[in-house]
């Protein structure tokens, strides 16, 4: 497998224009071309980079051939901006963060557009901002500060029904999870389905939007890849939590996925457009910010929530479809994103949160932490920590890259613990196994300051993508 993995200095010697293109041609290839011979990799790789117009409509290179067409290159003169020492960094949790994420996040608060910082304990090193970076900017929005996957969050159902049809509705509920989700870079549901998002006019206000329109449409409802899920499980409730439901057991329905392609192609698209608007060092490429006082800007913040309610959209259609089929009763819903941008007051001045990898928590506002899939999460409600720019971790957080995960965790051991902890596995794959996670009880212990746990929900039933 090493002789045929993609590396930069191939991209570099085939003439690949940005790190946002080599970005995404390494992650295709590993989706979609593991044991494909190095030479081939590269020569369809030279096919998409020669031509790329060719490909705009591909089902598996269409997010590349957008990244190389990219736009047309501004004709006013662009800036070229220096880093400087700015705001305020707080780290929480530094013990389980390697080296590299926290510089990741050093650097980008010396931008000149930064103003405060928090880094989450489940952080790691990510492409733009870190995976748990938390960075209020004035009045600019970076598209890779929120990331490709926008509007990337979780969704909670809590059913009127008992936990043991966990165990006595097994095979029901397999079999509901295996038809009514779909995983994967392409493809949909096998009965489409219907949501008022897909009539939504802010699908007309620009021409990338337009052509996005019928992809969004037929992706709607199914997940993406990697950690994405949606699985039955059981959820315990505190007493006085804030949810106003009496303390005790429920079964509930857990997802997480994002807006698909639609989110990936509106960052890769209004990231090249950033980049061609301000010049930064290398390190700092992918952090090209928007102002949202440019034409520019409020497309990219117009595209962005747009694409974070198609996310939202796409969970709901999960639940419900779930919920009608198995004949529940929804008591209450939580939900939230975790990669995105928001329009914020702090400390009497107004900044827009990236919150890529990191929970909302301001005072009272309720998400879903999520462990792994052999581990509890945790329904929490923050508590408006300032200094953490009323932010929380979004998971347990990767101990070992996909890659590591790959050489160091076996099929059977994962089979084995999935079995010792009694839980059902439909898909999924080695690099997402628990071992390959942070130990969310340490995550949590790390974030007292910032939520206050109000129950836990730990999986029984887990459907993922199959690579």
């Amino acid at each position: 497998m090493g002789k045929n993995k993609v590396k930069g200095k191939h991209l570099r010697g085939i003439g690949f224009p940005s790190d946002v293109a080599k970005s995404l041609a390494t992650h295709l290839l590993t989706r979609h071309f593991k044991y494909v011979p190095l030479e081939e990799k590269l020569n369809v790789l030279q096919n998409v980079l020669s031509n790329p117009e060719s490909y705009l409509e591909d089902s598996i290179f269409h997010p590349l051939a957008h990244s190389i067409c990219g736009t047309p290159k501004l004709k006013t003169d662009y800036e070229v901006f220096a880093l400087q020492d700015n705001g305020l960094l707080n780290i929480y949790g530094r013990e389980h963060i390697a080296h590299n994420a926290i510089q990741q996040m050093e650097n980008a608060m010396k931008l000149p557009i930064a103003a405060k910082g928090a880094l989450m304990p489940d952080a790691h090193h990510g492409y733009g901002l870190p995976i748990g970076g938390v960075l209020a900017a004035k009045n600019a929005v970076i598209p890779f500060g929120v990331g490709l996957d926008i509007g990337c969050r979780m969704a909670l159902s809590i059913f009127d029904a008992p936990v043991d049809l966990l165990k006595h509705k097994a095979y029901e509920l397999q079999k509901a999870l295996k038809f009514y989700t779909h995983f994967g870079n392409d493809g949909a549901l096998e009965k489409q389905a219907s949501h008022a998002i897909t009539d939504d006019p802010r699908f007309q206000a620009t021409g990338l939007l337009k052509h996005l329109h019928a992809k969004a449409r037929y992706q709607l409802g199914s997940s993406g890849t990697g950690n994405h899920f949606v699985e039955f499980g059981s959820v315990t409730l505190n007493a006085d939590n804030i949810l106003e439901l009496p303390p005790g057991n429920y079964l509930g329905l857990l997802s997480h996925s994002g807006s698909r392609g639609f989110g990936a192609s509106i960052a890769d698209t209004y990231t090249r457009i950033a980049m061609n608007k301000c010049r930064l060092p290398k390190q700092l490429q992918a952090m090209a910010w928007l102002n949202l006082d440019s034409e520019e800007g409020q497309e990219y913040w117009l595209s962005m929530n747009l694409a974070g309610d198609y996310a939202k959209a796409c969970h709901d259609v999960i639940h419900k479809q779930l919920a009608d089929t198995m004949g529940f009763e929804c008591l209450h819903k939580v939900e939230n994103h975790h990669n995105f941008a928001w329009k914020e007051q702090h400390d009497g001045e107004e900044y827009v949160v990236h919150r890529k990898g990191a929970t909302p928590a301001a005072k009272g506002e309720t998400g879903i932490i999520p462990g792994s899939m052999c581990s509890r999460g945790f329904i929490v409600s923050g508590l408006g920590n300032n200094a953490a720019l009323h932010s929380a971790s979004h998971g347990a957080g990767r101990r070992w890259s996909r890659q590591e995960a790959r050489e160091k965790i076996t099929k059977s051991l994962m089979t084995k613990q999935l079995t010792e902890k009694r839980i059902h596995l439909i898909g999924g794959s080695v690099e997402e196994a628990a071992q390959a996670y942070k130990d969310i009880e340490q995550i949590m212990n790390s974030q007292q300051d910032l939520v206050k746990i109000e129950g836990s929900f730990l999986p029984a039933i887990v459907r993922m993508n199959k690579p």
